[in-house]
Protein backbone atom coordinates (compact mmCIF):
# COMPACT_ATOMS: atom_id res chain seq x y z
CA UNK A 1 0.00 0.00 0.00
CA UNK A 2 3.03 2.60 0.74
CA UNK A 3 4.21 2.37 -2.67
CA UNK A 4 0.46 3.41 -4.10
CA UNK A 5 0.09 6.48 -1.37
CA UNK A 6 3.78 7.51 -2.45
CA UNK A 7 2.62 8.25 -5.94
CA UNK A 8 2.87 11.80 -7.20
CA UNK A 9 -0.39 11.97 -8.17
CA UNK A 10 -3.93 9.55 -9.30
CA UNK A 11 -5.39 9.22 -12.39
CA UNK A 12 -9.41 7.84 -11.08
CA UNK A 13 -11.91 6.47 -13.29
CA UNK A 14 -15.46 7.54 -11.84
CA UNK A 15 -18.31 5.38 -12.10
CA UNK A 16 -18.04 2.29 -9.82
CA UNK A 17 -14.82 4.29 -8.26
CA UNK A 18 -16.35 7.45 -6.97
CA UNK A 19 -19.65 7.00 -6.55
CA UNK A 20 -22.93 4.57 -8.42
CA UNK A 21 -25.46 6.48 -9.60
CA UNK A 22 -26.09 9.43 -7.14
CA UNK A 23 -24.48 7.69 -4.12
CA UNK A 24 -20.78 7.92 -2.95
CA UNK A 25 -19.23 4.96 -2.07
CA UNK A 26 -17.16 4.15 0.76
CA UNK A 27 -14.12 5.39 1.69
CA UNK A 28 -14.32 8.32 -1.32
CA UNK A 29 -14.58 11.32 0.92
CA UNK A 30 -11.54 10.57 3.16
CA UNK A 31 -9.76 9.29 -0.05
CA UNK A 32 -10.10 12.56 -1.41
CA UNK A 33 -9.41 14.74 1.70
CA UNK A 34 -6.18 13.04 2.28
CA UNK A 35 -4.92 13.30 -1.98
CA UNK A 36 -6.15 17.41 -1.29
CA UNK A 37 -4.24 17.79 2.35
CA UNK A 38 -1.07 15.97 0.68
CA UNK A 39 -1.22 17.75 -2.45
CA UNK A 40 -1.40 14.74 -4.35
CA UNK A 41 -1.97 16.12 -8.41
CA UNK A 42 -5.18 14.35 -9.28
CA UNK A 43 -7.81 14.19 -12.01
CA UNK A 44 -11.24 12.38 -12.44
CA UNK A 45 -10.80 10.63 -15.83
CA UNK A 46 -14.70 9.73 -17.41
CA UNK A 47 -15.68 7.96 -20.71
CA UNK A 48 -18.78 9.73 -20.70
CA UNK A 49 -19.20 13.03 -22.49
CA UNK A 50 -22.39 13.79 -21.38
CA UNK A 51 -21.40 16.32 -18.83
CA UNK A 52 -19.00 19.10 -18.70
CA UNK A 53 -16.07 19.04 -15.77
CA UNK A 54 -18.31 22.22 -14.11
CA UNK A 55 -21.53 19.74 -14.23
CA UNK A 56 -19.55 17.23 -13.00
CA UNK A 57 -18.01 18.98 -10.03
CA UNK A 58 -22.10 20.22 -9.25
CA UNK A 59 -22.47 16.24 -9.33
CA UNK A 60 -20.05 16.15 -6.69
CA UNK A 61 -20.48 19.07 -4.77
CA UNK A 62 -24.38 17.17 -4.06
CA UNK A 63 -22.75 14.54 -3.09
CA UNK A 64 -20.90 16.48 -0.29
CA UNK A 65 -17.57 16.09 -2.15
CA UNK A 66 -15.40 19.13 -2.78
CA UNK A 67 -14.08 19.06 -5.65
CA UNK A 68 -13.08 21.89 -8.36
CA UNK A 69 -13.88 21.38 -12.18
CA UNK A 70 -9.95 21.48 -13.43
CA UNK A 71 -9.64 17.97 -11.71
CA UNK A 72 -12.43 16.49 -14.58
CA UNK A 73 -10.99 15.41 -17.56
CA UNK A 74 -13.81 14.04 -20.04
CA UNK A 75 -14.29 11.17 -23.63
CA UNK A 76 -15.53 14.66 -24.78
CA UNK A 77 -12.59 16.97 -23.99
CA UNK A 78 -10.45 13.87 -25.16
CA UNK A 79 -12.01 13.91 -29.10
CA UNK A 80 -12.16 17.97 -28.88
CA UNK A 81 -8.37 17.70 -28.56
CA UNK A 82 -7.43 14.76 -30.95
CA UNK A 83 -9.86 16.25 -34.07
CA UNK A 84 -7.97 19.57 -33.52
CA UNK A 85 -4.83 17.73 -33.67
CA UNK A 86 -5.93 15.79 -36.47
CA UNK A 87 -7.55 19.21 -38.65
CA UNK A 88 -7.33 22.58 -36.87
CA UNK A 89 -10.32 24.06 -38.04
CA UNK A 90 -12.33 21.20 -39.21
CA UNK A 91 -15.92 20.84 -38.99
CA UNK A 92 -18.47 17.75 -38.01
CA UNK A 93 -22.12 16.82 -37.87
CA UNK A 94 -22.57 15.53 -33.94
CA UNK A 95 -24.81 13.41 -32.31
CA UNK A 96 -24.47 13.57 -28.66
CA UNK A 97 -25.05 16.28 -25.60
CA UNK A 98 -24.19 19.91 -25.19
CA UNK A 99 -21.39 18.82 -23.31
CA UNK A 100 -19.75 17.17 -26.64
CA UNK A 101 -20.54 20.24 -28.70
CA UNK A 102 -19.10 22.54 -26.05
CA UNK A 103 -15.64 20.98 -26.06
CA UNK A 104 -15.93 20.85 -29.73
CA UNK A 105 -16.51 24.91 -29.67
CA UNK A 106 -13.88 25.41 -27.21
CA UNK A 107 -11.31 23.70 -30.09
CA UNK A 108 -13.08 25.78 -32.92
CA UNK A 109 -14.09 22.67 -34.36
CA UNK A 110 -17.83 23.90 -35.46
CA UNK A 111 -20.96 22.26 -36.29
CA UNK A 112 -22.40 21.45 -40.28
CA UNK A 113 -24.46 18.98 -41.49
CA UNK A 114 -23.72 19.33 -44.80
CA UNK A 115 -19.87 18.70 -45.95
CA UNK A 116 -18.73 18.05 -42.69
CA UNK A 117 -15.17 16.56 -41.43
CA UNK A 118 -16.34 14.13 -39.09
CA UNK A 119 -19.52 12.61 -37.78
CA UNK A 120 -19.05 12.50 -34.16
CA UNK A 121 -20.94 10.64 -31.62
CA UNK A 122 -21.53 10.07 -28.05
CA UNK A 123 -23.80 9.65 -25.19
CA UNK A 124 -26.76 11.03 -26.00
CA UNK A 125 -30.70 10.46 -24.88
CA UNK A 126 -31.57 12.69 -28.14
CA UNK A 127 -30.87 9.80 -30.49
CA UNK A 128 -33.10 9.17 -33.62
CA UNK A 129 -33.72 7.29 -36.57
CA UNK A 130 -33.86 10.69 -38.39
CA UNK A 131 -30.12 11.66 -36.94
CA UNK A 132 -28.50 8.25 -37.85
CA UNK A 133 -29.89 8.58 -41.09
CA UNK A 134 -28.00 11.73 -41.91
CA UNK A 135 -24.65 10.25 -39.96
CA UNK A 136 -24.46 7.65 -42.69
CA UNK A 137 -25.28 9.74 -45.71
CA UNK A 138 -22.30 11.57 -44.18
CA UNK A 139 -19.99 9.27 -43.65
CA UNK A 140 -21.09 8.14 -46.80
CA UNK A 141 -19.96 11.13 -48.66
CA UNK A 142 -16.25 11.23 -47.13
CA UNK A 143 -16.62 12.26 -43.31
CA UNK A 144 -14.59 10.37 -40.95
CA UNK A 145 -16.58 8.49 -38.16
CA UNK A 146 -15.28 9.74 -34.65
CA UNK A 147 -16.68 7.86 -31.37
CA UNK A 148 -16.26 9.68 -27.82
CA UNK A 149 -15.61 5.96 -26.55
CA UNK A 150 -16.46 1.98 -27.34
CA UNK A 151 -18.54 1.12 -24.52
CA UNK A 152 -21.49 -0.84 -25.53
CA UNK A 153 -23.57 0.04 -22.70
CA UNK A 154 -22.71 1.97 -19.52
CA UNK A 155 -24.62 2.28 -15.83
CA UNK A 156 -27.42 4.84 -15.38
CA UNK A 157 -29.66 5.86 -12.28
CA UNK A 158 -32.06 3.05 -13.91
CA UNK A 159 -29.86 0.30 -14.41
CA UNK A 160 -27.85 -0.18 -17.41
CA UNK A 161 -28.62 1.15 -20.39
CA UNK A 162 -26.78 1.91 -24.35
CA UNK A 163 -23.75 3.81 -25.00
CA UNK A 164 -21.76 4.98 -27.51
CA UNK A 165 -20.83 1.62 -28.87
CA UNK A 166 -23.85 0.82 -29.49
CA UNK A 167 -25.77 3.94 -30.75
CA UNK A 168 -22.91 4.13 -33.12
CA UNK A 169 -23.06 0.77 -34.53
CA UNK A 170 -25.62 0.98 -37.14
CA UNK A 171 -23.85 3.83 -38.84
CA UNK A 172 -21.04 1.30 -39.01
CA UNK A 173 -23.00 -1.34 -40.32
CA UNK A 174 -24.74 0.67 -43.03
CA UNK A 175 -21.75 2.36 -44.67
CA UNK A 176 -19.19 -0.17 -43.91
CA UNK A 177 -16.90 2.06 -42.34
CA UNK A 178 -15.24 1.28 -38.75
CA UNK A 179 -15.19 4.35 -36.37
CA UNK A 180 -12.15 5.65 -34.32
CA UNK A 181 -12.78 5.74 -30.75
CA UNK A 182 -10.67 7.97 -28.34
CA UNK A 183 -11.82 7.09 -25.00
CA UNK A 184 -10.55 4.57 -22.79
CA UNK A 185 -8.96 2.09 -23.87
CA UNK A 186 -7.32 4.12 -25.96
CA UNK A 187 -4.44 5.07 -24.04
CA UNK A 188 -4.73 8.66 -25.49
CA UNK A 189 -7.45 9.32 -22.41
CA UNK A 190 -4.58 8.76 -20.34
CA UNK A 191 -1.69 10.47 -21.96
CA UNK A 192 -4.00 13.41 -21.96
CA UNK A 193 -4.27 13.07 -17.98
CA UNK A 194 -1.03 12.84 -17.58
CA UNK A 195 -0.59 15.97 -19.34
CA UNK A 196 -2.99 17.67 -17.66
CA UNK A 197 -1.19 16.26 -14.27
CA UNK A 198 2.29 16.97 -15.67
CA UNK A 199 3.43 14.32 -14.69
CA UNK A 200 5.65 10.90 -15.86
CA UNK A 201 3.96 7.47 -15.77
CA UNK A 202 6.11 5.95 -13.46
CA UNK A 203 4.79 9.05 -10.83
CA UNK A 204 1.09 7.93 -11.17
CA UNK A 205 -1.34 5.58 -10.21
CA UNK A 206 -4.32 4.57 -12.35
CA UNK A 207 -7.33 3.65 -10.34
CA UNK A 208 -10.70 1.84 -12.33
CA UNK A 209 -13.35 -0.65 -11.63
CA UNK A 210 -13.28 -1.52 -15.48
CA UNK A 211 -10.74 -4.93 -16.70
CA UNK A 212 -11.52 -3.67 -20.11
CA UNK A 213 -11.17 -0.62 -20.56
CA UNK A 214 -9.39 0.98 -17.16
CA UNK A 215 -6.70 -1.53 -16.64
CA UNK A 216 -6.10 -2.11 -19.96
CA UNK A 217 -5.69 1.22 -20.80
CA UNK A 218 -3.32 1.73 -18.21
CA UNK A 219 -1.15 -1.28 -18.85
CA UNK A 220 -0.52 0.19 -22.24
CA UNK A 221 -0.01 3.32 -20.97
CA UNK A 222 3.19 2.27 -18.94
CA UNK A 223 0.87 3.32 -15.66
CA UNK A 224 0.85 1.78 -12.22
CA UNK A 225 -3.06 0.06 -12.52
CA UNK A 226 -5.21 -0.27 -9.13
CA UNK A 227 -8.26 -2.38 -9.66
CA UNK A 228 -11.15 -1.96 -7.02
CA UNK A 229 -14.15 -4.38 -6.71
CA UNK A 230 -16.31 -1.71 -6.26
CA UNK A 231 -17.44 -1.46 -9.93
CA UNK A 232 -18.35 -4.25 -12.20
CA UNK A 233 -15.66 -6.11 -11.93
CA UNK A 234 -15.36 -9.18 -9.44
CA UNK A 235 -12.45 -11.31 -8.14
CA UNK A 236 -13.34 -14.18 -10.14
CA UNK A 237 -13.66 -12.05 -13.15
CA UNK A 238 -10.46 -11.13 -13.23
CA UNK A 239 -9.01 -14.37 -14.59
CA UNK A 240 -10.90 -14.41 -17.54
CA UNK A 241 -8.79 -11.54 -19.10
CA UNK A 242 -5.28 -12.67 -20.44
CA UNK A 243 -3.53 -9.27 -18.65
CA UNK A 244 -3.72 -8.36 -14.84
CA UNK A 245 -3.92 -5.01 -12.45
CA UNK A 246 -0.38 -4.18 -10.75
CA UNK A 247 -3.16 -4.15 -7.45
CA UNK A 248 -6.25 -5.25 -6.79
CA UNK A 249 -8.19 -3.05 -3.68
CA UNK A 250 -12.26 -3.21 -2.15
CA UNK A 251 -12.17 0.72 -3.15
CA UNK A 252 -10.28 3.61 -2.90
CA UNK A 253 -10.58 4.27 1.16
CA UNK A 254 -7.84 1.17 1.41
CA UNK A 255 -5.39 3.33 -0.05
CA UNK A 256 -5.53 5.04 3.07
CA UNK A 257 -6.73 2.83 5.92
Amino acid sequence: MENIRDKVGFICDMDGVIYHGNKVLDGVPEFISWMQENDKKFVFLTNSPERTPHELSMKLERMGLNVSADHFYTSAMATAEFLHSQKPGSTAYVIGEAALTKALYDHRIYMNDVNPDYVVVGETRTYSFEKVEKAIELVLKGAKLIGTNPDITGPTERGIMPATGSLIAPIEIATGKKAYFVGKPNPLMLRHGLNKLNCHSQDIAFIGDRMDTDIIAGIESNIDTVLVLSGVTSVENIDNFPYRPKYVLNGVGDIIR
